[in-house]
């Protein structure tokens, strides 16, 4: 069972449209993303594509940051989510970098408990860049 991860904390998964894997993918349905894909492939299709889930292989690989950014920075709206081996200590990346949710299991959520992810969840606070300024 996934659990949602957002800044209001632990929830159900409440997306009850398809996701289909990039190559099967057509207008007003989510999209898996492989952390190995290229957003630019997506390039023209955004207004069209409600979610966007990416993949996190392993907690060390942060290329879904990366697209998730490439993906804001393109003018995606739709919900993006990480989903897969994302730890607690990487949520206020996550946000930073564009997402709107994570999607974790419940092992994960279990060893990692609410609270740990909440205690990141006021992520602006924590932008070392305002600290700078501030």
């Amino acid at each position: 069972m996934s659990i949602l991860v957002t800044d209001q904390g632990f929830g159900p998964d409440d997306w009850t449209a398809p996701i289909a894997a990039l190559n099967d993918a057509h207008d007003g349905i989510g999209i898996d993303l492989p952390s190995s894909a290229d957003p630019l492939e997506l390039a023209g299709r955004l207004p069209k594509i409600p979610l966007i889930r990416v993949d996190f292989p392993s907690f060390a690989d942060g290329r879904g940051f990366t697209i998730a950014r490439q993906l804001r920075l393109m003018g995606f709206k739709g919900r993006l989510r990480a989903r897969g081996h994302v730890i607690a200590d990487q949520y206020a990346m996550a946000r930073r970098a564009g997402f709107d949710e994570v999607e974790i299991s419940g092992d994960l959520a279990e060893r990692q408990p609410e609270d740990q992810w909440m205690a990141r969840a006021n992520w602006q606070a924590h932008d070392y860049q305002e600290r700078l300024r501030g």
